[in-house]
C-alpha cells in the first residue's frame, strides 16, 4: 500500500518524505519476535534483538525505488540474521539483494547502513542518510540538465573546491556534495568493501536551479 504522513518514519527532510510518501510502498514481513527465543538460544543478545525490533517498526516493509548504485540497494527493508561483527558489536541485515550482488546490505553496531562482503563498510551513518540520498538522486536525476559518470582514479580528479557536503545524507564511505548549481555523488562503498578502487563511482548532476540543488 502507498504511504501516508503518518505512516511515514520520521528525521527526514520534507525532499525525502515526498520521494518515500510517492514513490515507497509497505509490504508484510515476518515478525522478529517468533525468532527471538530460537536467537536467545544462540547467544544473540537480547539487546541486539531488540534493536531488531526496532529497526522492523520503523522501516520494515517498506519497499523504495532502486538508486543508481548497488543494483539499487535492498528490495525491501527486513531486519534477520543477526551477527557478531570482526570490530566488536553485532550487526544484522536490512533486507535482500535487489538483484545478485557480491554484498549483503547491514545494519552495523551503531545503526549505521552499509554493506559487507570481504570486509564490513559503512555508507551512511544512519538509514535515515540511505534514504535521503536515494531521494536525492531522484530529485536531481529528474532536473539536471546533464548528468556526468565519473570512475576509478578520475574520482579523484573531481574538483569539489567551493562545494559543502549536504548533511542530511549522513554521508561515510558515499558522500554528496553541493555547488553553486551542480550536485555530486560519491560512492566509494563497492571499493572500500571490495578491495577493488576501480570501483569507485561519481555522478554530476549539473545546470540545476535553486530547487534543484535541494528541493
Amino acid at each position: 500500500m502507498n504511504l501516508v504522513s503518518r505512516d511515514l518514519p520520521g528525521g527526514l527532510t520534507d525532499t525525502a518524505r515526498s520521494f518515500v510518501s510517492s514513490h515507497g510502498v509497505r509490504v508484510d514481513t515476518p515478525s522478529v519476535e517468533e525468532h527471538r527465543r530460537w536467537w536467545l538460544e544462540r547467544d544473540v543478545p537480547a539487546a541486539v534483538i531488540d534493536r531488531m525490533v526496532a529497526f522492523r517498526q520503523r522501516w520494515g516493509g517498506l519497499v523504495l525505488p532502486p538508486g543508481p548504485q548497488y543494483d539499487g540497494g535492498p528490495k525491501y527493508f527486513h531486519p534477520d540474521a543477526p551477527e557478531a561483527s570482526a570490530s566488536g558489536g553485532w550487526s544484522f541485515w536490512a533486507g535482500d539483494q535487489r538483484c545478485a550482488v557480491p554484498y549483503a546490505f547491514m545494519i552495523g553496531p551503531a545503526d549505521e547502513f552499509g554493506i559487507h562482503s570481504h570486509q564490513w563498510t559503512a555508507l551512511h551513518s544512519t538509514v535515515e542518510g540511505w534514504v535521503e540520498s536515494l531521494a536525492l538522486a531522484h530529485h536531481a536525476s529528474m532536473r539536471a540538465k546533464r548528468i556526468t559518470k565519473v570512475t576509478g582514479d578520475d574520482v579523484d580528479g573531481l574538483a569539489l573546491d567551493g562545494y559543502e557536503p549536504v548533511p542530511e545524507v549522513r554521508g561515510l564511505a558515499d558522500t554528496w556534495w553541493r555547488g553553486a548549481d551542480s550536485l555530486v555523488a560519491v560512492y566509494s562503498g563497492e571499493a572500500a568493501c571490495s578491495d577493488f578502487p576501480a570501483a569507485r563511482t561519481a555522478l554530476i548532476y549539473s545546470g540545476l536551479d535553486e530547487w534543484g540543488l535541494g528541493g
